[in-house]
């Protein structure tokens, strides 16, 4: 299971480094000040627009988060389970790596706006996630 929860920990460190794309491009599209005061006057009605990018880049961010729950939940389950059947380890290891990659290539994807593949890598992201979990209650 070193290998799963090495993948784990390599997609919540993604989840956490995904913001920095966006919350940069806030701080060069608002200037140092704005961007250091907790609320600016008529935020968020009244706020500076972000470049296209920097939105697709906090769509990125908020889709990770929003992923990240049920794979750590598949991961923590087939590590209670593998103290059972230690077949499915080498499954969850590879899975939880291509579930890492997916997401990394789904970043990317979304960020830079390149058409026809988001859905595709989410997609498999989403598979990963369920192969991990029916290793778990299969």
């Amino acid at each position: 299971m070193d290998t799963a929860f090495y993948f784990l920990a390599l997609s919540g460190l993604l989840t956490i480094l995904l913001w920095t794309p966006y919350i940069l491009a806030r701080l060069f599209t608002w200037g140092l000040p704005t961007f250091l005061n907790n609320y600016p006057e008529g935020f968020p009605a009244k706020q500076p627009e972000p470049p296209l990018w920097a939105q697709r880049a906090q769509r990125a961010h908020l889709n990770m988060v929003e992923t990240m729950p049920a794979f750590i939940a598949v991961v923590l389950a087939a590590a209670y389970f593998a103290k059972s059947d230690a077949t499915i380890i080498p499954v969850v290891a590879q899975w939880a790596m291509i579930f890492f990659f997916a997401r990394v290539a789904h970043a990317v994807v979304y960020i830079l706006g390149i058409p026809y593949l988001r859905t595709p890598v989410y997609l498999l992201s989403w598979l990963a996630v369920l192969v991990i979990g029916a290793q778990s209650v299969l």
